[in-house]
């Protein structure tokens, strides 16, 4: 894999984009929050607009806690275990070979983060996640996105690493993730997402049983050749068992859905009309039959219903500028919030659809730049947290 290659500050958002999926790099940027008022509250100061973007509501105060890496922020992910209630991962975005992974956490007596392990990694992560361990039965791990999909152990001061799943040993040169997801129902299970087209779920053995200290490994389940051009995006469903159901989104313009027990066909959902590049997909957490996709460089963010498949059911399309990240409510079927270049975080309720849904009930709007990650914590639905430039924000909603 070769080394990304530095771009100017004027790189357009298109070019960005193709540099974050084919090069594993990616850019960030934001900073604080209101409810929707014809005005931006930026550090206690009230800024008004010439341009109300939305219909007015009441401003209230927010809880909010801050942290500030060694180097600028992109992958971010909330861990699920009940005893890590405010842990965070972070990847780095450097635009060389070495960059980090960092583990955060909050003092909820003193209300800061401090960093408890710091690791390195090839390349910026292209996602990072926790294994989707509620219960807290499964080893502490951790994985990664980038040249190959790697796992590691977490642990303080020191994380471990346990494996590099890769499927292309025949080879000096590697196809990047440019995503991946982990199984809720069975957590043995990951997909990923490549530029060269296909996705691969692979099979972990865990090492299930708490105080065990097995190797993880994994092994190819199946890869198949999912779009005609780059897959972007990898997304497992909660329906039919949320097991075997899963999603994935690419450069040709479409949504496509697969079952691991039927995989000699899929079925498409969606395709965008111009066949712009789909980058990213959401699942509802709720409702299985809804899912969220936005299109490269795109200002809306639109809503799918697979019974109604190839014709959006929403569009939320409030954003100024493209939409980069997605996620909806875990405890709620009909809320979703979507995150742009425009510096606002919105928050949606989407559930007088199929009217059309004019406006957020909340926005999140920063006064220093993008809006580049977004994750709305699983285990702690009241909480949501933002990576820009080198912060993290965590703020309850």
């Amino acid at each position: 894999m070769s080394m990304p290659h530095s771009s100017s500050s004027t790189t357009s958002s298109s070019t960005k984009r193709k540099e974050i999926y084919k090069k594993c790099v990616l850019w960030c940027d934001i900073s604080c929050l209101c409810y929707i008022v014809d005005c931006y509250i930026v550090d206690g100061r009230t800024i008004p607009t010439t341009q109300p973007p939305f219909r007015q509501y009441s401003c209230v105060d927010w809880s909010l806690h801050r942290y500030q890496a060694p180097w600028p922020l992109y992958s971010m992910n909330w861990s699920v275990r009940p005893d890590k209630r405010f842990r965070l991962a972070l990847g780095s975005f450097v635009e060389e070979y070495n960059n980090k992974v960092q583990i955060i956490s909050l003092d909820e007596d003193t209300s800061e983060f401090s960093a408890k392990s710091t690791f390195d990694h090839p390349y910026p992560t292209t996602k990072i996640m926790w294994i989707p361990d509620s219960k807290g039965v499964y080893p502490d791990l951790l994985a990664t996105s980038g040249d190959y999909l790697r796992i590691w152990r977490a642990g303080e001061p020191y994380t471990l690493f346990e494996c590099v799943l890769n499927n292309n040993k025949n080879s000096d040169f590697c196809a990047p993730l440019t995503s991946f997801d982990w199984n809720e129902v069975d957590p043995n299970l990951i997909g990923t997402s490549s530029i060269d087209t296909t996705c691969t779920i692979w099979g972990l053995e865990t090492g299930q049983v708490l105080g065990r200290v097995n190797e993880v490994s994994g092994h190819v389940k199946t890869q198949l050749i999912a779009h005609d051009k780059e897959v972007y995006d990898i997304a497992f469903s909660r329906a039919g068992g949320g097991r075997d159901m899963f999603a994935s989104v690419g450069a040709d313009g479409s949504v496509r859905m697969f079952d691991l027990r039927h995989l000699e066909h899929s079925t498409i959902i969606y395709e965008d009309p111009q066949h712009t590049p789909l980058l990213r997909l959401a699942w509802n957490k709720q409702d299985p039959n809804y899912l969220a996709t936005v299109a490269m460089d795109a200002c809306e963010v639109i809503i799918l219903d697979v019974r109604v498949p190839c014709t959006p059911v929403a569009r939320l399309n409030n954003h100024r500028a493209c939409v980069n990240g997605i996620a909806w409510a875990p405890h709620s079927s009909c809320h979703i919030c979507t995150a742009g270049d425009d510096h606002q975080a919105l928050i949606w309720d989407i559930q007088q659809m199929p009217r059309a849904i004019e406006d957020p009930i909340l926005a999140y709007t920063a006064a220093e730049g993008e809006v580049n990650q977004i994750q709305w914590g699983a285990t702690q639905p009241d909480w949501i947290a933002i990576c820009y430039n080198r912060h993290t924000e965590i703020l309850r909603v």
